[in-house]
């Protein structure tokens, strides 16, 4: 096993880790060695997937926004339960996180008079959505990599899997990969760690996430101990292209797109009167799923998937090839279908997770017992702040990468210039892990990887979509329970030791069932609906017993359940209407 001591390693290089190992360099000035681990190559992390742009107040007084009134959205839109001393820090930070992209390249559409172009975005009171095209996360990712090669003190390592972090008494040390490439355990030695692995919602078959997004380092932080808060939470977008799942941007309805129903009505009316189309991603879908189940939807004829339509058509065609480039090449490369000229199916689609590690505001990852980690922090959509709450508003995830990847990053770097010696036993604890890839590699079971992918993300899909009930989840619960203790006889069938991407994807899987029991553990025990989280028998939200976070850990009997309180602010709890 080899021994890889840097002062910062940074897990995860989609814009956040990548956010984060940039401003620690900065903070810094290039003195601490810092290092970047992907199980990918960098450039093909799931924040390229990002289309319709990063959210924040640029212009006041040219469109009549304030940072009170994102805030206000923003809170709004989260169901009430965002912390509000989160929300301050996103909104007062992300104008300066945009006009650092912008300083470092980033090609924004432009208005005429050379201003960042912004577009409406479903929850927001103004247009406040800066964008390029609906490229964003590639044209930000483009940047921020051309930024860091020029960090000499930067070292990138690509495709290589982390299965453990190296903790020890609520410190950790750094954490233990195998190479993709010739499956050689590595072991990295840092005074400061940066978890930056982004979402888990592939515990879902149907979904507009990267076959990458199996929120390892969620799983890795949780089995070292580290709290998760608000798991039940998984958002879904309205917009999923039928029968793929490929993300269909928001910005398609910002630009004016339409929904329709088999009748061809625009049907947002019923539900969101004021905001139609552009109302948030929660009600929407619900929407969506309300029509297809009173029998105003169509039927895909080869998925069996009931579908309603995104209606592009009375958009002016160069508009389309300007600012939906992407949707417009989606939907004529998957289907066939010129959006200039035809609908396009949708449906909702599972697609970001609200909840992950619980942080306290400056990232900074909380124990199960409520202590803070030494040398710890996590980033980004794997990290659970709070500034989403039950709901995202779209185009808030990119503002909350940009500017907790700048926070992370300098307490990280601050932290790691004071720091003092990882103790001897970083070695023994790395070996012990070494010890267990192995084990997974030699293991004589009788039962694939896939095959318990595949039966998780059917029971998910069954009793954890848009409408839950009480019923289908305890059923979730149970059914998971049996699939976890079928991951020990989980067989690699593949010894190799060149790109095993057969061992890689069981550890995925083993990470996969973990989180999936998690997430369904928290929402048996929420009895209400709450943006994202809509428990049938349970229709209301209730305040009085529910205005409060879940808190999730690993303890001798399972996963437990606690609460914390909800950070109020400036915004008291109202009826959410739109």
């Amino acid at each position: 096993m080899e021994i890889l001591d840097y002062d910062i390693a940074v897990l995860g290089s989609g814009i956040a880790g990548l956010s984060a190992a940039i401003h620690a360099s900065v903070e810094s000035k290039g003195k601490l060695r810092i290092a970047i681990v992907s199980k990918l190559h960098v450039m093909r992390s799931h924040s390229v997937a990002a289309e319709g742009g990063i959210s924040g107040v640029l212009y006041p007084q040219h469109n009549k926004d304030s940072e009170k009134l994102h805030a206000y959205d923003t809170v709004k839109g989260s169901d009430y339960l965002a912390d509000q001393d989160a929300v301050d820090v996103l909104v007062k930070n992300a104008p300066q996180a945009i006009r650092f992209l912008n300083n470092i390249g980033v090609p924004w559409n432009r208005t005429d008079n050379d201003r960042i172009a912004q577009r409406p975005f479903g929850g927001m009171s103004v247009p406040r959505t800066a964008f390029a095209a609906d490229k964003t996360g590639f044209f930000i990712m483009r940047a921020l990599y051309d930024e860091l090669i020029g960090h000499g003190n930067i070292d990138v390592f690509h495709e290589h899997f982390a299965t453990s972090l190296v903790a020890d008494k609520g410190n950790v040390h750094g954490f233990v990969t195998f190479d993709m490439a010739d499956r050689s355990v590595k072991a990295f030695k840092a005074k400061s760690v940066i978890i930056a692995t982004g979402g888990f919602s592939r515990i879902f078959g149907f979904t507009t996430n990267s076959y990458s997004n199996t929120g390892d380092g969620t799983a890795m932080a949780m089995r070292a101990g580290a709290a998760l808060k608000d798991m039940e939470f998984v958002q879904f977008h309205p917009t999923g292209l039928v029968p793929s799942g490929i993300l269909i941007t928001e910005a398609s309805r910002g630009e004016g797109g339409y929904l329709r129903n088999s009748k061809g009505e625009r049907f947002m009316e019923r539900y969101a009167k004021s905001k139609m189309e552009l109302a948030p991603r929660d009600i929407v879908s619900r929407a969506i799923i309300s029509e297809i189940n009173a029998g105003r939807g169509l039927k895909d004829p080869v998925s069996g998937l009931e579908y309603v339509h995104l209606d592009l058509r009375h958009l002016p065609k160069g508009r389309i090839d300007e600012r939906l480039p992407m949707v417009k090449e989606l939907a004529m490369k998957m289907l066939n279908i010129d959006p200039a000229t035809e609908m396009i199916p949708i449906r909702p689609v599972a697609h970001f997770t609200m909840g992950g590690i619980h942080t306290d505001i400056n990232g900074n990852v909380v124990h199960g017992n409520g202590s803070l980690f030494k040398g710890l922090w996590a980033v980004g959509e794997c990290a659970c702040v709070s500034v989403h709450g039950a709901n995202r508003l779209g185009s808030n995830s990119l503002s909350q990468c940009s500017v907790w990847g700048s926070i992370t990053g300098k307490e990280a770097a601050a932290y790691a210039q004071r720091a003092a010696p990882d103790p001897d036993r970083f070695y023994s604890i790395a070996q012990d892990e070494e010890a267990h890839i192995a084990d997974v590699i030699d293991n004589k079971g009788d039962i694939t990887p896939y095959q318990i992918r595949d039966e998780l993300q059917g029971i998910m899909g069954r009793y954890m979509y848009v409408f839950r009930n009480m019923k289908g989840m305890a059923r979730a619960q149970q059914e998971l329970a049996g699939l976890r203790k079928s991951v020990a006889r989980m067989h690699v069938a593949d010894k190799g030791s060149t790109y095993n991407t057969n061992l890689r994807d069981a550890f995925e899987t083993i990470n996969l069932v973990d989180l999936a029991m998690v997430v369904t553990h928290c929402a048996l025990n929420r009895r209400e609906s709450r943006g994202a989280h809509v428990v049938i028998e349970h229709p209301k939200r209730d305040d009085r017993h529910w205005l409060k976070h879940t808190i999730a850990y690993l303890s001798q009997s399972g996963v437990s359940i606690s609460y914390l309180p909800v950070k109020l602010g400036e915004f008291e709890p109202e009826e959410r209407k739109y």
